[in-house]
């Protein structure tokens, strides 16, 4: 029962965590990374299809994507997609490739990053947060009901809080990073 709780209760930490890190990565910095484009979707044939599933991304260098679609006559509709996008970004057709650069980022936008990626981080650690709440009421209940002793639910707590602790500093280790990323000119 206790060892049942303490597994969930650290998937689902993990859960969280890496829910973060995936959001992190949409975060644009100055440096292109093909990661930004992961959530522009594209109109093939009528259905919004992912980029990736259209065409191929690559890196032509630091500050600039290359998308290659696997169709010639797709260039416009992913060239438009990315500019609809809420990314900031502004495409252009070199014959087949579809460039991408990555326009500099001034010390405003930076700022500006820096509180929706600690906004982000709050979200998680909340997050992490109700899962140590569910748990302990899961502990509680199973004390309730007789199923485990009140000594086994305090030192099940400790455990929990433990693994609190654990994922709302690697929470804090993320932000640090994607902060100095960020920062970085």
């Amino acid at each position: 029962m206790i060892a049942d709780v303490k597994k969930t209760t650290e998937q689902k930490m993990q859960r969280s965590l890496e829910a973060l890190k995936t959001d992190l990565t949409k975060v644009r910095t100055g440096r292109a990374h093909t990661g930004i484009l992961d959530h522009v979707t594209v109109d093939y044939y009528g259905n919004p299809t992912p980029i990736n599933q259209v065409a191929g991304l690559s890196l032509l260098d630091a500050r600039t994507i290359g998308v290659m679609p696997f169709e010639k006559k797709m260039a416009a509709a992913i060239e438009k997609a990315i500019r609809d996008s809420d990314l900031g970004l502004n495409p252009a057709s070199m014959g087949d490739v579809v460039r991408v650069p990555m326009p500099a980022l001034t010390e405003e936008r930076r700022k500006d990053l820096i509180k929706v990626v600690r906004g982000e981080a709050e979200n998680a650690r909340v997050a992490v947060r109700n899962v140590r709440r569910d748990a302990n009421d899961q502990l509680k209940k199973a004390v309730k009901d007789k199923a485990i002793s009140e000594d086994d639910e305090r030192r099940a707590q400790d455990d929990v809080q433990k693994l609190t602790d654990k994922y709302i500093a690697e929470i804090d280790k993320a932000l640090q990073a994607k902060e100095a990323d960020l920062m970085a000119v």
